[in-house]
C-alpha cells in the first residue's frame, strides 16, 4: 500500500506516526505544509508546500546541541515579537491563511498524479486536511481531527469555517483522537455513513522504547535546583493561544507556594517566552519555577520519568499527546475538566481533573495528588493498563491499517 501524507514535517507526532506505518511495511510520502528536515530511511518522497505562511515558521523542537544546554535557548527578535503578539497572530491567520489555499492546489495535484498513491491522509484539519481537499474525486481521501481543529480553529473566521466544511464533505474517510470529535464532524456535514475511525493521533505509543529510554538532560539545567525529596511537576504543553490556560496555571502556582513545601514545577517550551517571564516575576516564583526550552522527545520524556504530576489546564482540546505520554510513563494528569480528556480521565480514579477557568480548582487538584501519594502510585498503575490496551503502537497501528483498508473498499464501492 502506497500512502501520501499531509502533515507538518517538523512535528515529532507526525515521525511517529510515520514509523509505525512503515514498519508495517506502508510505503509513504509527504507532504509537508513546513519547511523540514529530510527523513532518512522514512518517507519515498517528502515535498514541502507551505500553506498559511508555513514557509515562515520554525523548528518545534531545539535541534540536539540546543536542547543538550537548556539555559542557553536561543533569543532573537522574531521569537519575541511571536511570543508578545502570538494571539494576534493566530487571529490573522485565521483569515490570511485560507487565501493561500488555492494557489497550492495545482503543484499538489502534480504530486499525486506522480506518486499515484493508493490513499491520501491528512493529520489534521488546519491546514493539511484544508490542501487535501483538493485530492481528486477518484482517489480515497482520509482526514485526521486532532485536538482543537472543530472546537476552535473552526470557529477561527468565516473563512475557517468554509474550508473546514468543505474539508468533511470531501473526506471518504474520517479519522479523531476522541469520539466528541466524530460527533461534531457529523453536524459539520460528514456522513454518518461514511468510514470512521477513532484511535490516538500520534499513531500509538511504542511503550518499550518509552519505558527503556535513558535521555538524561545534559548540562542538567536543575542541577542544586531539584533535590532528590522535592516532588517535581511538569506543564509539558507550552503556549497554545486560545487553548492551553497558562494563565490559571501560574495563577494557581502563586496558592500553592506557601502551601506546599518541597515541591518544583518545570515548564518546557516557556523559556525567554514573555508571558511567562512575567507571570514568575509578578507571582514571586523565581525560586519555585524553571522554565525550559523545547526539549526533544527523549528529554521530555526524561522530565517525565522524574516528575510525579503532569498538569495540562486547557480549555480546548482533544487527546494531548503529552497526556497519553505522562499516563504512560507513570506521572499523574491533572487537566481541566472537558468532554475530550473525560474520555480518558476519571477523576479520582486515574487522576484528577480542574475547572480550566479557575485557579483555586487547579491549585486544589495538585495539592490533592501531592498530598495522597497513594493515590498516585494506585493511578499510575491503571494507567499503565489504560495505555497497554489502547495506547500501545502494537494495538493502534493494526487499526489504522483496517482502517485504511475499509476507507479504500468503501471508495471503490461507492465508485
Amino acid at each position: 500500500m502506497k500512502i501520501l501524507l499531509v502533515a507538518d514535517g517538523r512535528s515529532p507526532i507526525t515521525m511517529r506516526f510515520a514509523e509505525g506505518l512503515r514498519d508495517e511495511g506502508i510505503e509513504l510520502a509527504l507532504v509537508s505544509t513546513y519547511t523540514c528536515l529530510p527523513q532518512e530511511g522514512l518517507f519515498q518522497e517528502v515535498h514541502t508546500l507551505p500553506v498559511a505562511f508555513g514557509q515562515y515558521s520554525g523548528s518545534q523542537v531545539l535541534t540536539t546541541a540546543a536542547a543538550a544546554t537548556p539555559t542557553k535557548a536561543p533569543v532573537n527578535t522574531r521569537r519575541r515579537l511571536i511570543s508578545r503578539f502570538r494571539n494576534t497572530l493566530q487571529q490573522a491567520r485565521y483569515w490570511a491563511g485560507p487565501l493561500t489555499l488555492t494557489s497550492a492546489a495545482a503543484p499538489f495535484r502534480t504530486i499525486l498524479e506522480a506518486y499515484q498513491p493508493d490513499l491520501v491522509h491528512a493529520l489534521r484539519i488546519p491546514f493539511e486536511g484544508m490542501l487535501g481537499s483538493f485530492t481528486p474525486a477518484s482517489l480515497p481521501f482520509i482526514a485526521s481531527i486532532w485536538g482543537n481543529d472543530l472546537t476552535l480553529h473552526a470557529l477561527g473566521s468565516t473563512a475557517m469555517q468554509k474550508w473546514t466544511q468543505r474539508t468533511l464533505l470531501r473526506a471518504d474517510g474520517l479519522a479523531a483522537d476522541t469520539h466528541r470529535d466524530i460527533r461534531l464532524a457529523q453536524t459539520w456535514g460528514y456522513p454518518h455513513k461514511y468510514p470512521q475511525a477513532v484511535y490516538p493521533g500520534n499513531g500509538g505509543i511504542n511503550l518499550a522504547e518509552l519505558q527503556t529510554t535513558t535521555a538524561q538532560l545534559a548540562n542538567d539545567s536543575l542541577h542544586g535546583w531539584l533535590k532528590p525529596e522535592d516532588t517535581l511537576i511538569i506543564n509539558p504543553r507550552g503556549f497554545r493561544p486560545g487553548s492551553v490556560r497558562n494563565d490559571v496555571f501560574f495563577e494557581a502556582l502563586r496558592l500553592l507556594v506557601k502551601r506546599l513545601k518541597n515541591v518544583r514545577y518545570v515548564c518546557p517550551a516557556m523559556a525567554n517566552q514573555i508571558e511567562a517571564q512575567e507571570w514568575v516575576s509578578a507571582y514571586g516564583l523565581q525560586d519555585h519555577v524553571r522554565l525550559l526550552p523545547y526539549l526533544s522527545q527523549e528529554m521530555l520524556w526524561s522530565l517525565f520519568k522524574r516528575a510525579d504530576v503532569s498538569v495540562s489546564i486547557s480549555e480546548h482540546d482533544g487527546t494531548p499527546n503529552s497526556l497519553l505520554e505522562a499516563m504512560a510513563i507513570g506521572c499523574l494528569p491533572v487537566a481541566g475538566d472537558i468532554e475530550s480528556i473525560r474520555e480518558w480521565i476519571v477523576p479520582g480514579v486515574n487522576g484528577l481533573l480542574a475547572e480550566p477557568n479557575r485557579a483555586d480548582a487547579v491549585a486544589d487538584a495538585i495539592a490533592f495528588a501531592v498530598e495522597h501519594p497513594q493515590f498516585m502510585e494506585s493511578a499510575k498503575a491503571k494507567n499503565a493498563q489504560i495505555c497497554q490496551n489502547r495506547v500501545s503502537r502494537g494495538v493502534v497501528v493494526p487499526q489504522i491499517l483496517e482502517f485504511y483498508e475499509k476507507v479504500i473498499k468503501e471508495k471503490h464501492r461507492r465508485g
